[in-house]
């Protein structure tokens, strides 16, 4: 029996396994690469393993990072059945969608500079049809539900108090007249988060698969950072200032309504408008309120005494982009809060345009910033960011509140396997950047005793001998494409130079119809010349 990293393997993003032997192959979860261009190109690749020949799917939660390439895997032929929760299934009927039009908004602009470029057009991962069509093959379970998938394998899915829907998987696999466990951690969530239940605990099991986001840091107590949170609000409407909010819209936006509610409730802010600009976050508020079963007691308690948590008299829902594009002339005293959580895509780019460059603003950060992202260029101290094309200086106060994680901190994370009893197990330690997956590694050894081990990308690993192989779609073969890049930057400089000489020529005779003109054409070339460098 062997387990493939496909994804998630010393990076924090795009995570999927394959368990595997010669009469099963299992898929669990099949994410989006996300952050630097190395990672998003993995994203293209078709990769060794045939789609068709993958027996079924498990996923863990909604997350994109962990589904977003599901239309894809159905597209390029999988077939089978993708077992989940019923909230899981519930938000990727919104999310797998929403990711398809940002696919094929995002390749109408691609498509727009190859023409600039004499490159080819290129089509998008997939499109909303293609996502809408995998929806078919989700399979909604309850937590605790024991189900075969296979007739030498059970699965479980239990509680990860991540997000509404998420969980961790128990696998049973029969082999050789015994049975092996083998759980998966999709996401570990922190203790005492607002809305869920907290995660169940970790039962004896011989292999575990076991994130790492922040395996090497610890997060600020929740009183903390509910004061820090409120201290922010407080100074920038002082300052007359916007407080913009990146939050991704499953779970952290819900939260940071649920502790605005409290905090007008209780009259420790003023009543200031709150935008919830993100369709997607809107519509997962509604798939929210209809999955009561994923609620912790505090939670329920407030719904049975009438009360709306996810509701209160300052709060606005903007779908449309018009909506949208309003909410510019909101030049103080108001909370916007929008997707992506990473800054990478959607609305919270028009707002940091307009809001970044203003002393008086508050840019809160409450969620992991991946590597390669506009938001961890911000949280990590740039002067000055490219949004949409243009320079934007940062000028806003920058915040950083790590309290509000949806995702346990190194503690968490080991508290959460120490309840494991097995002194055998052997732990695969992954989904998080190298330095905090290594170091977690270390930690579980050196305080729990268990065999750790930082899978590679691409690296098959036998589960008995622990002996490895390496898929082929790891090799990296770049000197071909940086040839042509070559070729094509060459053959630009020598276009650009043609036209600064013929550009110093009208000037010398004065003819301001043909400088006009070649000025556009040197910005053109220019601008052909400066997208080849970023990409590389």
């Amino acid at each position: 029996m062997k387990i493939e990293f496909v994804g998630g393997a010393r990076t924090v993003t795009g995570s999927s396994y394959i368990i595997k032997d010669q009469d099963f192959t299992v898929m669990v979860d099949c994410g989006m690469f996300q952050g630097k261009q190395e990672l998003t190109q993995r994203n293209q690749l078709h990769l060794i393993y045939a789609p068709p020949k993958i027996d079924c799917m498990l996923l863990t939660h909604a997350h994109i990072d962990h589904s977003g390439l599901i239309p894809k895997l159905v597209k390029e032929g999988f077939f089978g059945n993708i077992y989940t929760t019923k909230a899981t299934a519930d938000l990727c009927t919104v999310m797998l969608p929403d990711s398809a039009h940002i696919q094929e908004m995002d390749i109408k602009w691609i498509n727009k500079r190859n023409k600039k470029l004499g490159r080819p057009e290129v089509d998008p991962l997939y499109t909303v049809e293609d996502a809408e069509k995998c929806l078919e093959n989700f399979v909604p379970l309850n937590y605790g539900d024991m189900i075969e998938i296979h007739p030498r394998i059970e699965v479980r899915f239990r509680d990860a108090g991540h997000i509404l829907g998420s969980s961790f998987i128990e696998m049973w696999i029969a082999e050789k007249g015994k049975k092996t466990k083998v759980v998966f951690s999709g996401d570990i969530g922190t203790k005492n988060q607002a809305i869920i239940r907290d995660p169940e605990a970790l039962e004896d099991a011989d292999i575990v698969l076991i994130e790492s986001t922040y395996g090497n840091r610890l997060h600020k107590n929740r009183e903390d950072t509910y004061n820090e949170f409120k201290k922010i609000i407080l100074e920038t409407y002082q300052r007359k200032g916007n407080i913009i909010i990146p939050a991704f819209a499953i779970e952290r936006t819900q939260e940071i309504i649920y502790e605005l509610n409290k905090l007008f409730k209780n009259k420790e802010i003023p009543p200031i408008p709150v935008y919830i600009d993100s369709p997607l976050a809107i519509s997962a508020t509604e798939i929210f309120r209809d999955n009561p079963q994923c609620f912790d007691d505090e939670m329920l308690k407030i719904i049975n005494s009438g009360e709306n948590p996810l509701d209160f008299p300052s709060l606005k829902f903007t779908r449309s982009t018009e909506e949208s594009k309003l909410l510019s002339k909101e030049k103080s005293s108001a909370i916007i809060i929008a997707a992506s959580g990473m800054c990478n895509a959607g609305r919270i780019q028009y707002h940091l345009q307009n809001n970044l460059y203003r002393p008086e603003c508050s840019i809160v950060f409450v969620g992991y910033q991946a590597e390669g992202t506009l938001g961890r260029r911000i949280i990590e101290g740039a002067k000055q960011v490219k949004i949409y094309g243009e320079d934007i200086a940062v000028n806003a106060q920058i915040h950083t509140l790590g309290g509000f994680s949806a995702h346990a901190d190194m503690n968490g994370l080991l508290e959460w396997l120490s309840t494991n009893k097995n002194p055998k197990t052997k732990v695969f330690v992954v989904h998080g950047e190298e330095e905090a997956s290594l170091s977690f590694a270390s930690l579980v050894s050196r305080e729990l005793g268990f065999a750790s081990y930082v899978p590679q990308w691409g690296e098959i690993v036998d589960l008995e001998t622990m002996q490895s192989e390496f898929a082929s779609y790891g090799a990296v073969v770049a000197a071909d494409k940086f040839a042509a890049v070559d070729k094509q930057l060459e053959s630009l400089t020598n276009t650009l130079n043609i036209l600064i000489a013929r550009y110093n020529k009208a000037k010398e005779e004065n003819r301001l119809t043909s400088l006009r003109r070649l000025q556009e054409d040197i910005n053109d070339v220019k601008e052909m010349i400066s997208v080849i460098i970023d990409e590389l």
